[in-house]
């Protein structure tokens, strides 16, 4: 016998043996449940921002063993609970309902439903939640920066920094910055707040902090407040370090060769 009828030879007894496995399965008559959804997916189609969604997702044990539903968890945004017992038997049905609160979304979003079984064949169902959300018209506010650092200062010095305030949204934004020292210009005047921010502009505001007559490292945080209801509050954070003329003189004698 060649190697070549010796190959066929062990590829048709493994085939054999397959099939005698899987019939010796069937006639020992091994029972297993079988988890089957009469759908997967939902789409809730085009909604309005903030509504609560819910949908129901019914099963069924169409094995012949008992299923188990050993957990139910799901992607952020929405919250799934399983509405029937845990053990359903076969011929047996249960449902899986689906709340999704659509509050801070937009746009097109999926969310995702992971069902956990003792089914063998599949021991881990997904079904997913679509919907495309509506947001109505609001301000949206956005900065060029949320910390800044300001670098070595003299102790003597007031603390300077900039940002950049955009309206991203379809309404005036209103704005208000706050900071227990701080004093805040725009184009070298000094602001009376709110500061009104048209639909897609933007503001340069400029921060002035008295000196902090210490040495070492500093941290300042600047609050802003807007009319965004989602994003009412933000904060900047101003960081530095801050030394004395002789200090920066003795930092200047030092690395004076490194600087030329």
């Amino acid at each position: 016998m060649t190697d070549s009828q010796r190959q066929k030879t062990a590829i048709a007894f493994l085939f054999a043996l397959f099939f005698l496995l899987i019939s010796t399965s069937t006639l020992l008559g091994e029972k297993a449940p079988k988890i089957k959804f009469e759908h997967e997916s939902w789409d809730f189609g085009r909604v309005n921002q903030g509504e609560m969604l819910t949908h129901v997702f019914p099963f069924g044990n169409e094995g012949d063993d008992t299923l188990h539903i050993n957990r139910v968890r799901t992607s952020c945004g929405c919250t799934a609970a399983l509405v029937s017992e845990e053990k359903v038997e076969p011929g047996k049905t249960g449902e899986i309902k689906v709340d999704f609160n659509t509050q801070g979304y937009e746009g097109e979003v999926s969310k995702y439903i992971y069902v956990e079984t003792n089914d063998p064949q599949n021991p881990k169902k997904q079904l997913t939640v679509t919907a495309r959300i509506n947001v109505p018209p609001r301000p949206r506010i956005d900065l060029d920066h949320y910390s800044i650092d300001i670098g070595l200062i003299l102790d003597t010095e007031e603390i300077r920094a900039k940002t950049k305030i955009r309206n991203k949204g379809e309404l005036e934004l209103k704005v208000d910055c706050s900071h227990q020292d701080a004093t805040f210009y725009r184009d070298g005047k000094e602001l009376s707040f709110p500061l009104r921010i048209p639909a897609g502009k933007e503001e340069v505001v400029e921060i002035k902090i008295p000196p902090r007559q210490k040495n070492g490292l500093i941290r300042e945080y600047v609050l802003i407040k807007s009319n965004d209801p989602y994003r009412g509050t933000l904060s900047l954070y101003l960081s530095g370090y801050v030394v004395t003329k002789r200090q920066l003189k003795e930092l200047f004698a030092k690395y004076k060769d490194i600087i030329d």
